[in-house]
């Protein structure tokens, strides 16, 4: 009986720990998720109780920091205040009816007003896209502001340097924010550092993870957002990185995987806009309110027909606004909706409202690469083929070695929204995301005569095809789309 007692008490003990675990997980893992994603955390915490609540800890959170949540705050408000007195629109002989609220959604989640009068392009090719930034940057006569979540030196992106430098030569002021984590992996990423500083250009890094500087937070919230603004004139959103387009990494360098991206250039009253989310970031780390000539809320006058909008989203927000976004398109959509999106791990919400619109009739395609270069993300996006396929979804590949890497959506012959949010679940809660959503006939018709190009050259995936995959195949796709729960 004496070596017995022992036993028992450590029995005891060990329950009695595990269930503090699991009074843990069901109290916290819960708070502010998706049930999908609580229930994913609760197993994690239960089954690997020290390890589990380790990493909770660390990644548990999908929101910032108060104080940075507050800034953005701030600065809503204050757009909010002085969007009242700009000219927007309610009624536009070329937008669909379903416009106005939409708009309304988008304004009420990011506070930014659908404006009217813009003008916009589409810029497709790495040597197009750097020779138009170039332009820009050359032409700057008082600021240029430039965001990137990847920002790399490189023999590619050098005349981009070069024309900032002499832009500052010339007494232009420009400030520059990129990604820590996201740029740092790069072998440019320490000759753009010094490039930058040589220069004597004001630059910062976005969401840095420096714990003895006080700078820390979720490791993997991150800001995707890549934009440049000159002289609140002309703006550049999309899917673009400045770095060049093997990425400068491992067998990428040896010509393995180009990356293949989409910008629009875009003119007139939405350009407020494209800086207001500058001044956002900016602010947000620098603790600098950008004001006067240099300020988001300077006038641009009309330079089109088009009625254009901004929608920022991301971990500063307490709603998932880019979702909010695909959802209502897609819900509104008629006749046709075209996807691209390099990375489509879409929610439960999402599936539906695509799968949806195919069943009543919407003809819906959408446009993957045929590789991948993230393991899990490309197994778990496989893991939605065959529901997409059942629904009648046309999903088309984009050849190797090209990873299509734009990310943009058209509805009908009325809408289009590109930027650089991907429609997965790191993109709606995790990382700072800007897209651009523009109404106007014109506009659609040259991103469809895009899409038409990327359905030339791919190939369509069907039913008979995907169902003949291996069982290793079907077993790692839904494997790793369970992954996709903790967040």
């Amino acid at each position: 009986m004496i070596a017995v007692a022992p036993s028992l008490s450590g029995a005891a003990l060990l329950g009695a720990v595990l269930g503090m675990f699991a009074i843990v997980a069901l109290l916290v893992a819960p708070r502010s998720k998706r049930p999908a994603s609580a229930l994913a955390w609760i197993m994690v915490i239960t089954f690997v109780p020290v390890l589990g609540l380790l990493l909770y800890l660390l990644l548990g959170s999908p929101q910032l920091p108060k104080h940075r949540r507050d800034k953005q705050q701030q600065i809503d408000q204050l757009f909010t205040d002085r969007s009242r007195v700009l000219t927007g629109t309610t009624d536009h002989l070329d937008a669909p009816a379903w416009l106005p609220p939409l708009a309304r959604l988008n304004q009420a989640l990011g506070a930014m007003p659908l404006l009217e009068g813009n003008s916009a392009t589409l810029l497709t090719g790495f040597d197009h896209q750097m020779a138009k930034l170039v332009e820009a940057v050359s032409n700057a006569r008082h600021y240029v502001h430039v965001e990137f979540y990847i920002l790399s030196y490189d023999q590619r992106t050098a005349p981009f340097f070069t024309a900032l430098a002499e832009a500052i030569r010339r007494g232009v002021t420009v400030r520059v924010l990129l990604d820590h984590l996201g740029s740092r992996s790069y072998p440019g990423y320490n000759r753009a550092r010094t490039e930058l500083d040589r220069m004597g250009a004001s630059w910062r890094l976005m969401l840095p993870i420096q714990p003895l500087h006080g700078r820390y937070q979720r490791p993997d919230l991150r800001n995707h957002r890549k934009l440049l603004v000159v002289d609140g004139e002309v703006g550049f959103v999309g899917s673009l990185n400045l770095i060049e387009p093997g990425y400068q990494k491992g067998g990428h360098a040896r010509g393995r995987l180009q990356w293949h991206d989409l910008l629009a250039e875009v003119r007139g009253p939405i350009v407020r806009e494209v800086d207001a989310v500058f001044a956002t970031d900016w602010y947000s780390e620098t603790e600098e309110l950008l004001t006067s000539k240099h300020a988001p809320v300077t006038y641009s006058p009309a330079r089109g027909r088009l009625l254009a909008q901004i929608c920022p989203s991301g971990p500063a927000f307490s709603t998932e606004n880019n979702l909010a976004l695909f959802n209502t398109l897609l819900y509104q959509a008629e006749h046709r909706v075209s996807i691209t999106s390099p990375y489509f791990v879409p929610d439960e919400s999402l599936l539906a409202a695509i799968t949806t619109a195919a069943r009543r009739g919407v003809q819906v395609e959408l446009f993957v690469s045929e590789i991948g270069d993230q393991f899990f993300v490309y197994h778990a996006q496989h893991s939605y083929y065959t529901d997409l396929l059942a629904a009648g979804v046309r999903i088309y590949l984009y050849p190797a070695p090209f990873i299509l890497h734009a990310k943009h959506l058209s509805i009908d012959e009325d809408v289009a929204v590109i930027g650089s949010s991907n429609m997965d679940i790191r993109s709606f809660q995790l990382d700072l995301e800007l897209m651009l959503t523009i109404s106007g006939r014109t506009f659609v018709e040259e991103l469809r005569t895009v899409e038409d190009g990327y359905r030339l050259i791919s190939r369509e995936l069907t039913g008979q095809e995907w169902n003949r995959r291996t069982r290793s195949h079907r077993m790692l796709d839904d494997l790793t789309r369970l992954t996709s729960s903790l967040q």
